[in-house]
């Protein structure tokens, strides 16, 4: 593969060229919002790739790590701690915002950038995966979803065109089309039909969008089953998105299956778009991953591994809990430059942990969101220069748990 650099400035303004940038101008209330994707640099050694994403609230370079805030926080975190730390981008869930505080309230409230005081890019997931997790009784179907809250056993529904509503009136730059996630192991005949329903939901999805300047990405599901995952790829690319991600891992199966999964079908997404890799998230997932050539990913690991105790280095990870650490003067990682290295020991955030401070929680997240982003600038650092796979192995020839 020839690696080639993609100059951005002073694009032509044929339609050809508007394909291959795929350059989305929406106007909007009198004013012009957009969103678009351009592959900055592609890889000689490998699929891996730099990108950047255009959106109405600012630009993502990717490969990009986007920490999950679920109900419209990064838990224990501020805003202003995010941008500190270099967070470009966050996802918030569809399901969780529309349950609570709901979707209405927070259009009133001039949105979800205006209502948790982020003013860059925020993904919504669909909250299909938080109905298959966490919803008491479900019931699937052509038509949509029918649920009981997890939150107080109320019932909903949520379809297709209602799930482009609430992300719509949250404001969202990229949006999500519901579809349905799969438990580990499931049969041939089920993923399927499942396949069928998720299907006919992006088509539903695309038309109920309005001209919001919202982006909206696709999710290919099929399960375990590689034909599947083909024919779901084949048929969202005939119905037009502005990003495809992979849906349905980490659902249970071996990290070897997912790999599998993975490697197969990521290379196979359209190569002009946005390639998202949904919920898988350790250091190891991504690096393998990005050599799939995927651009984005979230994943919850970082900000609740670090309120169980347990912190992100270069050489693996530390269980803080740990008595080993009861007179450790250090700081969690020698030489990194987060807020926490930078002022704390391992002494102090153990002793914050044994006496279940709430400080402890919101030092140990500073540290793994800042493990997770500086891990993605080396990557994409490691991509220009054409050192990707011996970057790769040097990640690897230092990890203590592998």
């Amino acid at each position: 593969m020839k690696s080639k650099e993609l100059k951005a400035e002073n694009p032509p303004v044929d339609r050809l060229s508007a394909l291959r940038f795929h350059h989305i101008i929406y106007l909007c209330n009198g004013g012009i919002l957009s969103f678009h994707f351009k592959i900055i640099y592609e890889s000689s050694e490998s699929l891996a790739r730099l990108g950047e994403i255009q959106t109405p609230h600012g630009c993502v370079n990717t490969p990009v790590f986007m920490p999950v805030g679920t109900q419209g926080t990064v838990k224990s975190l501020t805003p202003e701690e995010l941008h500190e730390i270099g967070v470009e981008i966050i996802l918030a869930n569809t399901y969780h915002l529309y349950l609570r505080p709901g979707h209405e309230i927070v259009a009133k409230l001039s949105g979800l950038h205006r209502f948790m005081n982020w003013d860059g890019p925020i993904l919504t997931d669909s909250g299909g995966f938080q109905i298959f997790s966490l919803a008491r009784l479900r019931t699937v179907s052509m038509s949509g979803v029918t649920f009981q809250s997890h939150i107080d056993g109320s019932t909903h529904v949520l379809t297709p065109e209602k799930v482009i509503e609430i992300q719509e009136a949250l404001g969202s730059d990229i949006m999500m089309c519901l579809d349905e996630c799969l438990p580990y192991p499931t049969e041939r005949g089920r993923a399927h039909k499942s396949l069928s329903i998720t299907l006919d939901w992006a088509r539903r999805s695309k038309k109920a969008r309005g001209g919001d300047g919202s982006a909206l990405f696709a999710i290919v599901q099929g399960g375990m089953f590689k034909d599947l995952r083909a024919r779901g790829i084949d048929e969202l690319r005939k119905i037009g998105f502005e990003g495809f991600a992979l849906g349905g891992l980490s659902v249970g199966e071996p990290r070897e299956l997912m790999l599998e999964i993975a490697s197969f079908t990521v290379p196979q997404l359209p190569r002009e778009y946005p390639r998202y890799v949904m919920g898988v998230g350790t250091p190891e997932d991504l690096i393998e991953l990005v050599s799939f050539g995927a651009d984005m990913f979230d994943c919850v690991i970082p900000t609740r591994n670090a309120r169980n105790g347990q912190l992100f280095t270069r050489t693996g990870t530390v269980n803080i809990r740990n008595a080993s650490y009861v007179s450790d003067s250090e700081p969690i990682e020698p030489g990194c430059r987060c807020y926490t290295c930078r002022n704390y020991s391992r002494a102090y955030l153990r002793h914050l942990f044994m006496a279940r401070e709430l400080l402890a929680y919101r030092l140990s997240t500073i540290h793994n969101l800042y493990y997770f982003t500086n891990f993605m600038n080396d990557i994409r650092e490691a991509i220009r220069a054409e050192r990707f796979l011996e970057f790769r192995k040097e990640f690897y020839s230092i990890r203590n748990t592998l």
